[in-house]
């Protein structure tokens, strides 16, 4: 299986918080490596900096947009909880959650409307813009 890009990985990320518990990065980057049955080569592939490996970064930025969205909150450094928008979110069975679903939550339109704005165009483009993290974009720029 390849990596997933970070869209795909939104939903699984917020079913696996679910529990109302608070859940540290590092700890939900290796469930989430598990659901996506992902190998040692793939876990270690990094960005083109060679400073992050490409899948902690990917689950770093779903993690970001759910935040963004309100779906998830950060009660301290390392950590994530979700809530009670998330609960209701998950409550509703969603088959995927993706930008187009976070655009009906204002506070992500806010976020994601002012990121647009100061996105820079890049010549070399391997993947559609919307499937890379911004961080991504960055290092391909």
């Amino acid at each position: 299986m390849a990596i997933p890009d970070f869209q795909s990985i939104m939903l699984p990320f917020l079913i696996q918080v679910s529990d109302e518990q608070e859940h540290r990065h590092r700890d939900t980057i290796e469930i989430l490596a598990e659901h996506f049955i992902l190998t040692d080569e793939e876990l270690d592939e990094k960005l083109p900096s060679g400073r992050q490996a490409i899948f902690d970064n990917r689950v770093g930025w779903a993690r970001t947009y759910l935040m963004k969205a309100g779906l998830l909150e950060y009660p301290r450094r390392g950590y994530c909880k979700i809530t009670t928008k998330g609960r209701d979110v998950l409550k509703s069975n969603p088959s995927i959650i993706n930008i187009s679903f976070l655009r009906q939550f204002p506070e992500f339109l806010e976020f994601h409307t002012a990121k647009n704005n100061s996105d820079q165009k890049s010549d070399e483009q391997p993947l559609h813009s919307e499937q890379r993290t911004p961080g991504e974009n960055l290092e391909y720029s």
